[in-house]
């Protein structure tokens, strides 16, 4: 579709810090966390599975303020979930929470030996007979039910709220811009997200938030419902054969999961001109390097963690975004492209990704 709904997380529960605090119950929250793993043959990104490495998870909370609908905060270890499929996956959700899809945020970890699910894409495929080969679409249903069963168990197992916590940590030698520009403003060095060249991994970091942030939600016992954090970054270290694991960011996350027993939520995927090619040069060896340097900023956000009492006053805003088809993307072209067979595969599904 040309069109998008974008809706933008006002992430009232952040904003509400600013109006005064009261002591009381006036927000409930579960955690929910379903299976999302594909099985060996399944299409990933860039491979079919040839083997499950670690398995794959759609994690998140449901929040109910008082008085008020709930809300879904969701993150998925797959690559993207797209168009229809976003739709289809967030309708799922809602019905599952008792609440509307514009209350239901997903979003991607966008780990690269994942799933795609863009069932818009998989039908413009299909017209021109290469269905099935990149999205699974039965698999991929199947998991929006999974997760949407997780979160009707959730609102069954909801708890009074007793405060939020808010800590950040700075993480070392993870994230770095991908595009390093020259004197003369042009794009010089370009190192995505890993290097082995001597002048990608000597340039400069670049701008980027080097910090990791955590939202932490307590019950009325003193025990964590879950933490949420936040650290922009692309995930990968190496990737491409079709071997599913979730990164480094989420085997940080399953081992600060694991070691302190309160559920892990992690946000931010695919952050635009960041990844970790400054720190990475993609062998198998930096993996872990790299998921012990965010498990220890993880770790630490949780430690400088301030909390506060919940507040009376807590708003979720959204507002529908309408996007213009991009203007150097032209869909007459586009249809050419996917209708030639002389073009290969990945040409002619890159274009159906944008056409979608």
């Amino acid at each position: 579709m040309n069109f998008r709904h974008l809706y933008a997380l006002m992430i009232g529960i952040l904003a509400a810090f600013l109006s005064s605090c009261q002591t009381g119950s006036d927000l409930e929250a579960a955690y929910f966390e379903a299976d999302v793993t594909p099985p060996v043959g399944s299409p990933v990104a860039y491979a079919p599975t040839r083997s499950v490495t670690d398995s794959l998870s759609a994690r998140g909370v449901v929040l109910v303020p008082r008085g008020q609908q709930p809300v879904v905060l969701c993150s998925v270890d797959w690559i993207a979930v797209s168009n229809e499929s976003m739709d289809q996956f967030r309708s799922y959700l809602a019905k599952a929470a008792g609440t509307t899809p514009g209350r239901v945020s997903i979003h991607t970890v966008h780990q690269h030996d994942t799933p795609w699910c863009d069932a818009t894409s998989e039908k413009m495929l299909a017209a021109y007979g290469l269905g099935g080969r990149q999205f699974d679409l039965g698999f991929l249903d199947k998991c929006m039910i999974r997760t949407a069963d997780a979160v009707a168990s959730a609102v069954e197992r909801l708890r009074p709220v007793q405060s939020i916590g808010f800590g950040e940590a700075e993480v070392e030698k993870v994230a770095s811009n991908r595009r390093i520009l020259g004197e003369d403003g042009q794009v010089k060095i370009v190192r995505f997200s890993s290097a082995r060249d001597s002048a990608a991994i000597n340039a400069p970091e670049g701008l980027i938030d080097p910090f990791l942030k955590s939202v932490t939600f307590w019950d009325k016992s003193g025990e964590a419902v879950a933490t949420l954090s936040y650290y922009a970054t692309h995930p990968q270290s190496y990737y491409g054969k079709g071997d599913v694991n979730p990164e480094f960011i989420g085997l940080a996350r399953n081992a600060v999961h694991r070691k302190t027993g309160i559920p892990q939520v992690f946000f931010i995927g695919a952050a635009g001109n960041i990844a970790a090619g400054k720190y990475n040069n993609g062998s198998p060896e930096m993996r872990p390097v790299l998921k012990e340097r965010v498990m220890k900023a993880m770790e630490q956000a949780f430690a400088n963690t301030t909390r506060f009492e919940v507040p009376e006053a807590i708003q979720w805003r959204s507002e529908p975004l309408s996007l213009p088809f991009a203007g150097h993307l032209k869909a007459d072209t586009l249809r050419l492209v996917m209708a030639d067979t002389a073009n290969s595969y990945n040409d002619r599904f890159t274009a159906a990704r944008q056409l979608a």
